[in-house]
């Protein structure tokens, strides 16, 4: 399957069930990027506009660029009405925005997804002179917590992409190509905390987790909720992330 189509069936999932992101990491872009009212924003695979509701928040224009036509539309409901939310067909190999037209790039949980030279190159020619980019994250916190190693362990058995896909996810060599050798990097502390449905919702927004009809769909569904009857305090388990946001100057 096509990166670009992996999301099709999840969009729903996807914007309800995935983490926010830390009103910490927000500020960053605005202490450090140059987010503040006015800021052209190109945000790069910006799926149903989760990052993009704070871009919005914080008085930007933001040209959200998004390849997977579900995601979009799901992002267009939720945000058509807002002012400087401009919604995108394209990629961010070829966003099809003007040249020198942005002027902060930013891509939330989407870069892996990215060729990263083609992405540089067409950064790099939408990009106003001393314009940034940011690359977030919310990266599970996947070992030292009883819950997360046994999540893990389920991940492995029951998601043959699991392995595969995760390994590519916040890859800094391949940050570093795209931001330039002026990378600099910003840790916060996030966390949700999910009933067996939510559970459930979050894993299904993942690319990597079978869909209804495959042999393992099942089987992980059951291990799922014996996880939760194991682990769940008050009816939720806690879910805990680190976000990273890598910035730069683009040049």
């Amino acid at each position: 399957m096509q990166p670009t189509e992996r999301f099709s069936s999840r969009a729903d999932h996807y914007a309800r069930y995935r983490p926010d992101y830390p009103a910490a990491a927000v500020a960053l872009l605005a202490a450090r990027c140059g987010l503040r009212p006015g800021t052209v924003v190109a945000e790069l695979g910006s799926g149903t506009g989760i990052l993009t509701r704070h871009l919005l928040a914080r008085g930007a224009q933001v040209f959200a660029v998004e390849p997977n036509q579900a995601m979009r539309a799901t992002a267009e409901a939720a945000l058509q009405g807002e002012p400087g939310f401009h919604s995108v067909p394209g990629s961010a190999e070829a966003t099809t925005l003007a040249a020198a037209s942005v002027d902060l790039i930013v891509a939330a949980q989407a870069f892996h997804w990215f060729d990263v030279e083609r992405a540089r190159a067409e950064a790099l020619r939408v990009v106003r002179p001393g314009g940034w980019a940011a690359l977030l994250w919310n990266e599970r916190v996947r070992a030292g917590d009883p819950f997360m190693d046994d999540y893990e362990k389920l991940l492995r058995e029951h998601a043959a992409e699991y392995a595969a896909i995760t390994a590519s996810r916040a890859d800094e060599p391949a940050m570093r190509r795209f931001l330039g050798g002026e990378m600099q990097a910003a840790y916060f502390p996030n966390a949700q905390r999910l009933d067996l449905a939510g559970l459930w919702g979050r894993v299904q927004s993942a690319s990597y987790a079978p869909e209804p009809g495959s042999a393992q769909y099942e089987p992980l569904q059951r291990g799922l909720a014996q996880l939760f009857a194991r682990h769940a305090r008050e009816g939720c388990v806690r879910y805990p992330y680190e976000t990273r946001v890598y910035f730069a100057p683009l040049r």
